[in-house]
């Protein structure tokens, strides 16, 4: 969860057992998708919305990736910027980048000019494309998924990072891939549906978890 952008300000209405704010439309969400219309937007629509193709998955990495330090709401401004960017975040495409385009990158003011972050968003698509021979990387994350499901009520509940994250990282390092870490991937889990830690009684709560069919 983006918890660098949980508004701080007074709560329109909420729930008194748990943090949940009642909008204006009568939905019930967590504070951090409550005052602002793009995180609404995202929540509402996106997040914790089951991903499991590997573009999709690669995407979200990337984006989680360059979210360390940041917050989400700058990220979801900058997605067409990055997308545009990055080729789509094909991951073909990316694989194929070197050193002239990680400097158009460094130059280019619509994205995260971060060369770390630019560096491991190469070598992560070279190591997705090496993932095909065993596990493809949407598989391998989504083999992650826990078998209990998460219940919080309030954001405090929700853990930052889990035994499965954890396994993660170490399997996605074992396999060539930087910048990864409990907590990047925990959030990545959340995004896409891998685990629900929507809040019990959102009205999102129990729409992640389930693998698309193909």
């Amino acid at each position: 969860m983006p918890a660098s952008t949980q508004p701080t300000a007074a709560l329109p209405s909420a729930s008194a057992s748990t943090e949940l704010v009642i909008g204006e439309d009568g939905l019930a969400r967590p504070p951090w998708a409550s005052q602002d219309q793009l995180l609404m937007d995202y929540y509402d629509t996106e997040w914790g919305m089951p991903i499991a193709d590997e573009r999709g998955v690669f995407e979200r990495l990337c984006l989680e990736i360059f979210q360390s330090g940041l917050s989400w709401r700058l990220i979801l401004q900058r997605r067409p910027l990055l997308r545009a960017a990055f080729s789509g975040f094909d991951v073909d495409a990316v694989a194929e980048f070197g050193d002239d385009d990680l400097e158009r990158l460094m130059l280019d003011a619509g994205v995260i000019r971060n060369r770390l972050k630019i560096s491991s968003i190469i070598k992560n698509a070279r190591a997705t494309i090496a993932l095909r021979e065993s596990e493809p990387l949407h598989e391998l994350i989504w083999s992650a998924k826990p078998q209990a499901t998460p219940r919080p009520r309030t954001v405090a509940e929700v853990p930052s990072s889990s035994e499965e994250s954890r396994w993660l990282t170490k399997q996605l390092k074992a396999r060539g891939f930087s910048f990864v870490g409990p907590t990047n991937l925990f959030a990545l889990m959340e995004a896409i549906g891998v685990v629900d830690t929507h809040l019990v009684g959102s009205h999102r709560r129990g729409s992640s978890g389930v693998w698309p069919e193909s």
